[in-house]
């Protein structure tokens, strides 16, 4: 069953509930609407400047428009989301300088056709240890590789996205900002490096980098030619003749979801604790679909809150104004990042430790010592091993902090099985090392830390990578060992709720049967109803030689590549720095074993999947 034509594209600069009503409209309209729609939305962009504002009752013809003839071209590399949304705002900042902009995903990009651009600015996120986005990939390599052609001919800039908590903070920017320099292009105006607070650096790169461009194109001393547009009588939306914007609930803006369930997964005996929550969203509005992720601000374990004050050389009730309220240093460091040590973070201590054994960490020019050190630590060591050399104020400790991020996890529930609730599947991270006992900031947060009835401070956040194929009867193929099982209970629960004919096929592994089955008696009455057509499971420690998902598809190869040649869908969702590796490598070899390919001929067919967007990961 092809795709509807009523489906908008991917790049299309709409919020997934806008997404979600224009999609549910636009079947319904006749031509003759359409075509009034179309006129109506020509005029009205002439009037307010493509945005939401007062417009009168009724305007006059609108006759003609310049037309921007300087290109430019921004192309982004998006994990989470993030880079993509940023790439449309900045196309509006572009289009107001009077550019003639196109968005585009690298991973829709042609490479080849960057010697054939003139303007370009790029904006990229960096993933595990200095890769970059999974979409991002064919691009990345191809502008790093051999073949890229020369640029002499393009301008460009770099806004590079990225968290300080690893060690190779915005590594995929700073490549690409480095290689197209390399290849001749002009650096129009220097790249920024964003750290998880990226909404002002992002601005202010945007400000200097529109400048720039506007400077070295001229854009705006070019005359621009005029065509015509089609003419319409706007009428006003709303009584009071202005567009209302809706205010809801984001990052910046988290709702304050009830915890309404916890339950431990694991059987009695298990050396694993897998928490399943349940929060209620009830008259929140929002909304969210299979393959979405639930964003999560917690707090800090008091303890090591108290713990890293008094290492750092303070009380903890030293008193400061936050937001007009009046609180103690331990209060205070409820909300930051206390765990998270980095070599950046080194870097801004250093001058204040002024120690001969810090700076040799730092000097270490093969980085071996200096990762060797920090592995396993945290804020608190460095404070304890290399404590300040004279006494830090309070201004000068909370400057050399950032505010704690939020935690971003895959949802495990449909919303049409569970309306006004949210699912999570989250494991509890405690472990030793150094003499010191560390805890997962947000997991024992919402396994220990919030009571039920507790208010969690979550956000949704949409994400276009990782969703169901648009054809109920496509098949599905999900590969989650552990916590990776999450998005695919959402989605066998969706297929369920829809009544979708697809077939789907569950790999999943973990530790041991008997206590680590995660959700087993669920998969169990999805395989008797047939929602679930077929399920392999990979217990690792129930046999002296472990056993893996990815032993399982090699397995059942020959089956795998069948559904793959009927059109299925491939998602891995779980470890990236191993599984997801393995099950890569893996599946290259299934294509190469039973369809009778050369290993680079099986790499092709693997990364054609990835473009035509039927192979999808979610991993961490």
């Amino acid at each position: 069953m092809p795709d509807s034509p009523f489906k908008l594209p991917s790049n299309a600069p709409f919020q997934h509930e806008q997404r979600v009503a224009l999609e549910a409209l636009l079947p319904s309209l006749k031509p003759g609407q359409s075509a009034w729609l179309s006129g109506y939305f020509a005029a009205l962009d002439q009037l307010t400047g493509g945005g939401a504002g007062t417009i009168p009752a009724a305007a006059p013809a609108v006759a003609s428009a310049p037309v921007a003839t300087e290109p430019l071209t921004i192309l982004y590399g998006s994990e989470s989301g993030n880079a993509e949304g940023l790439a449309f705002e900045t196309e509006k900042a572009a289009k107001k300088a009077g550019f003639k902009t196109t968005v585009v995903d690298m991973g829709d990009y042609s490479p080849e056709k960057l010697k054939d651009e003139r303007n370009v600015l790029i904006i990229v996120s960096t993933w595990g240890e200095g890769e970059p986005p999974e979409r991002a990939t064919g691009f990345y390599d191809f502008t790093m590789g051999e073949s890229a052609p020369k640029l002499d001919q393009v301008n460009f800039s770099v806004c590079a996205l990225g968290d300080t908590s690893y060690a190779d903070f915005c590594q995929c920017g700073i490549d690409f900002d480095k290689r197209l320099s390399e290849l001749g292009a002009k650096r129009v105006a220097n790249r920024i490096d964003c750290d998880v607070d990226f909404e002002e650096p992002f601005r202010n790169w945007l400000a200097e980098a529109m400048k720039a461009m506007v400077e070295v194109t001229g854009v705006n001393d070019k005359p621009a030619p005029s065509t015509p547009v089609a003419t319409a009588t706007v009428v006003a939306p709303v009584a009071a003749g202005v567009i209302p914007s809706i205010e809801g609930w984001s990052k910046k803006n988290p709702f304050p979801a009830t915890l309404s369930e916890r339950i431990v997964l694991n059987g009695t005996g298990s050396k694993k604790e897998t928490i399943h929550l349940e929060l209620d969203l009830a008259g929140s509005g929002l909304s969210y679909e299979p393959g979405d992720v639930l964003g999560v601000f917690p707090t800090n374990d008091p303890g090591v809150v108290e713990d890293i004050a008094r290492m750092a050389g303070f009380r903890g009730d030293e008193i400061r104004e936050d937001n007009g309220q009046h609180l103690s240093l331990v209060e205070l460091l409820a909300d930051y990042d206390v765990t998270s040590l980095s070599k950046a973070f080194i870097k801004k201590y250093a001058p204040l430790a002024k120690h001969k054994g810090l700076d040799k960490l730092l000097d270490d020019a093969g980085k071996d010592q200096l990762n060797d050190w920090l592995w396993g630590r945290e804020l608190r060591d460095l404070f304890y091993e290399f404590p300040p050399a004279d006494p830090l104020s309070v201004d000068q400790f909370l400057g050399l902090l950032r505010k704690a991020p939020p935690r971003l996890y895959s949802i495990a529930s449909s919303i049409k099985a569970h309306p006004d609730e949210v699912h999570l599947t989250v494991a509890t991270v405690r472990y030793t090392t150094h003499g010191k006992e560390r805890l997962g900031v947000c997991s024992t947060y919402l396994s220990n830390r919030v009571d039920l009835g507790g208010k969690i401070p979550v956000f949704l956040h949409h994400n276009k990578n990782f969703k169901l194929p648009a054809n109920p009867e496509t098949p599905v193929i999900m590969v989650g060992p552990g916590t990776g099982i999450a998005p695919f209970r959402a989605f066998v629960e969706e297929r369920a709720e829809t009544g979708a004919k697809g077939k789907n096929w569950l790999f999943f592994g973990d530790w041991t049967f008997q206590f680590d089955f995660l959700y087993q008696l669920e998969w169990q009455n999805y395989l008797k109803s047939g929602v679930l057509t077929r399920m392999d499971v990979a217990f690792s420690r129930d046999t002296d030689h472990k056993i893996y998902v990815q032993h399982r598809m090699r397995e059942k190869g020959k089956d795998l590549y069948a559904w793959l040649e009927e059109g299925g869908h491939f998602y891995v969702c779980g470890d990236a720095n191993r599984m997801a590796k393995d099950v890569h490598q893996t599946l290259i070899d299934v294509v190469a074993e039973h369809g009778g390919k050369s290993t680079e001929a099986a790499e092709a067919y693997v990364d054609q999947l990835k473009k035509d967007k039927r192979y999808q990961r979610d991993v961490y």
